[in-house]
């Protein structure tokens, strides 16, 4: 028996499943929506979170408990921040395994078929469907609720914060780095910020380290910022220091003060 609807499809056209049940968490969450700092703040790989539907993507809990499922400490030092500030922030709630927020999803590593030496297993061989449906329930749904709070204040100033994670080692190499800062078309506040950070006692900081920030490698600040022309930079906290509460409020504490400072630089520069 055939229906109007199975005619009106495309030959060959997949039936996309919804991925998230009802009762799931949003792909995105907000604080302070009405922040009166000029900072929003995000974070891409703050939530750890796999749809039901997808189980495990074939992992026991130890490997998604890990970096590779999302920034371990972002989270916590994010909401502090966004208090101490009264700033905006927008958090990922879903595994970066399922799809990554930083990436376009045109990259072949938006949804990783292997993360650093770990297979993943629920991720390989996947129909176009597939992928098409974690990006428009999971993806999308968080980079329009950047778009959208960016859009309502096209009338004020915006300085775009993104806020991330890094292990302290990676594949067998060890990071004596603490924090890193990161940037691409528009060095200014990164300077800025890193002229701070190197005046703290006992720091070791990453200038473009240990990542940076490019087309292919990043998507909020590319997309969000850069294409805006909005001012911003992309923070990087080893996450061995904020992976309890007082990491977290200590490395929030500190850049509470770094970043007021750094803006007020900024404004002051280009007056």
């Amino acid at each position: 028996m055939t229906t109007d609807d199975d005619h009106s499809r495309p030959a060959g056209a997949s039936i996309l499943v919804p991925l998230l049940h009802p009762d799931e968490p949003a792909p995105f969450r907000i604080l302070r929506p009405e922040g009166r700092s000029d900072m929003v703040l995000t974070a891409d790989h703050a939530g750890r979170v796999i749809p039901r539907r997808l189980g495990t993507l074939g992992l026991p809990q130890s490997e998604l408990d890990r970096h590779i499922g999302w920034d371990i400490g972002i989270a916590g030092v994010t909401e502090r921040l966004s208090r101490a500030l009264d700033a905006t922030a927008i958090f990922q709630t879903y595994s970066r395994l399922v799809i990554d927020c930083n990436r376009s999803p045109e990259v072949p590593t938006s949804i990783p078929e292997i993360s650093e030496a770990t297979e993943i297993a629920g991720n390989r061989n996947l129909s176009p469907a597939d992928r098409l449906i974690r990006r428009r329930e999971i993806f999308a749904p968080y980079h329009d609720c950047i778009d959208r709070i960016l859009d309502a204040r096209a009338a004020r100033r915006t300085v775009l914060v993104a806020m991330h994670s890094f292990t302290p080692v990676f594949r067998g190499e060890s990071r004596a780095m603490q924090v890193g800062v990161l940037y691409n078309r528009d060095p200014k506040l990164a300077r800025i910020l890193l002229d701070l950070l190197r005046a703290e006692p006992g720091l070791t900081v990453g200038d473009n380290a240990p990542y940076s920030v490019s087309d292919l490698t990043d998507y909020t600040v590319p997309v969000h910022a850069e294409r805006r022309g909005l001012p911003h930079v992309e923070i990087e906290i080893r996450q061995d220091l904020i992976a309890d509460p007082e990491g977290e409020a200590a490395w929030a504490d500190r850049f509470t003060g770094l970043l007021t400072e750094a803006d007020r630089r900024l404004r002051d520069s280009t007056q």
